[in-house]
C-alpha cells in the first residue's frame, strides 16, 4: 500500500472532527432553511437522489482507481476466512438484524420493517471509504465488495420473503410482502458500486498504458486521493441537510431507530474481528471483512422502502436514518481499528 503523503495525514488526524461538523452544517441547513430539502429531491430520478449519487460515486473512484485487479484471486486462497466472512455477512448478519429491530422496535412496525430491510444486503459503497481509511486491502475489499453485489441481485428478494413473510408472523407481527425485481437490484447495485468500479478500471488500465505504472502511482493518485475526503464530506452534509428538520423534530424517534443500528455495527465488526483474527487473517485482510460485515447497503434500502412503502414512510425514514448513524459509528470504529491493531498485530499487520 502506498504510503499517505502529508497532507492527507493531516486531514485522516482530524477527520473525526471534519465529520462531526459537516453533519451539524448538514442538520442546521435542514432546519434553518427547509425548502433545501425539496431543492436538493428535485434533482432525482425515480429513488435515486442525483447529489447523493454523484458524492458517493466521486467518494468510490479513488480507492477503487488504486485497486490492482490481478491481485484479487490471489487473495481467496484462504478457504475457511472466505468462507467465515461470508457466512457472518450473509447469515449472521440479516439475522442479527432482525432480532435487533424486533427487540428494540416491535410497537413501531414501520421502523421494524425499515430496519430488517437495512439488515438484508450488505454494505457496497460506503465499506470501501472505512477501509481505506483504516488501511485495508483494497483489492480484499474489492472482491468482496463485488462478490456481495452479485449476491444481491440474486438473493435479495428471498431473503425479504424470508424475513417479513415467514419470519414476522412468528414473532406475533402481521407479515409483509415486497415485490422489487432482480432488475430493479441490479440498477442500484450498478450506480453505486458498478460506475466507480468500472471508471477506476479504465482510468488504471488506460493512464498505467499510456503513462507507466510509476506516474500513475506517484502522481495521478495522490491528486485524486483527496477525492475521496471531500465527496465523503459533501455527501454527509447532503444526507444530513435531507433529514435536518425531522432529526430536531421528532429526535426521540432517531434515538429509537439509532440504537439498534448502533449496536448491530458494533457487534458485526468486533464478532469478525477476533473470529478473523483467530483465523490467521492478517490486519490488512481482517478490516477488509470486518467493515465489509458491519456496513449495510442503505441505497438499496432506500431505494425498496421508497419504492414500496412511499416517500413519507416509516420503513424510508429508517433507511434514511440508517448512514446518518453508520457515519459517525464507522468512523469510530476506524479509530478502534487503528487501536486493535497496536494491541494484536505487528508493525507488519502480522497477528502477535
Amino acid at each position: 500500500m502506498e504510503q499517505p503523503n502529508k497532507r492527507l495525514n493531516f486531514i485522516d488526524q482530524y477527520l473525526t472532527l471534519w465529520i462531526f461538523l459537516a453533519m451539524v452544517i448538514g442538520i442546521l441547513i435542514g432546519y434553518f432553511i427547509p425548502s433545501s430539502a425539496t431543492y436538493i429531491n428535485s434533482f432525482s430520478s425515480g429513488t435515486t437522489n442525483i447529489p447523493l449519487a454523484i458524492g458517493l460515486v466521486l467518494m468510490m473512484y479513488p480507492p477503487l482507481a488504486k485497486v490492482k485487479l490481478e491481485k484479487i484471486p490471489t487473495l481467496f486462497k484462504n478457504i475457511k476466512l472466505l468462507s467465515a466472512s461470508f457466512f457472518i455477512t450473509c447469515i449472521i448478519g440479516p439475522f442479527l438484524m432482525f432480532s435487533l429491530a424486533v427487540l428494540f422496535l416491535k410497537d413501531y412496525p414501520e421502523y421494524l420493517t425499515g430496519l430488517i430491510i437495512i439488515g438484508l444486503a450488505p454494505c457496497i459503497a460506503m465499506v470501501i471509504v472505512w477501509n481505506e481509511l483504516a488501511q485495508g486491502n483494497r483489492e480484499y475489499v474489492a472482491g468482496l465488495v463485488g462478490i456481495n453485489s452479485l449476491l444481491q441481485v440474486l438473493f435479495f428478494s428471498s431473503y425479504a420473503y424470508f424475513y417479513l413473510e415467514i419470519m414476522l408472523p412468528l414473532f406475533g407481527i402481521k407479515s409483509l410482502y415486497i415485490d422489487i425485481t432482480i432488475g430493479q437490484i441490479a440498477k442500484t447495485v450498478f450506480i453505486y458500486l458498478g460506475i466507480p468500479f468500472i471508471a477506476g478500471i479504465l482510468s488504471r488500465y488506460l493512464l498505467i498504458k499510456r503513462k507507466g505504472e510509476q506516474w500513475y502511482n506517484q502522481k495521478f493518485i495522490p491528486k485524486i486521493s483527496p477525492i475521496t475526503l471531500i465527496a465523503l464530506l459533501f455527501t454527509i452534509i447532503v444526507m444530513f441537510s435531507l433529514k435536518g428538520q425531522m432529526i430536531v423534530d421528532i429526535p426521540m424517534d432517531v434515538l429509537r431507530i439509532a440504537l439498534p443500528l448502533v449496536i448491530f455495527f458494533i457487534i458485526m465488526f468486533t464478532m469478525t474481528f477476533f473470529i478473523c483474527k483467530a483465523l490467521g487473517a492478517i490486519y490488512a485482510e481482517n478490516v477488509a471483512i470486518s467493515f465489509t460485515a458491519s456496513g449495510n447497503n442503505f441505497e438499496l434500502a432506500i431505494a425498496v422502502s421508497i419504492g414500496v412503502f412511499g416517500i413519507n414512510s416509516g420503513q424510508a425514514f429508517a433507511g434514511v436514518i440508517g448512514p446518518l448513524v453508520e457515519v459517525p459509528v464507522l468512523i469510530t470504529l476506524v479509530k478502534a481499528a487503528f487501536w486493535l491493531k497496536k494491541k494484536y498485530y505487528s508493525e507488519s499487520g502480522n497477528a502477535i
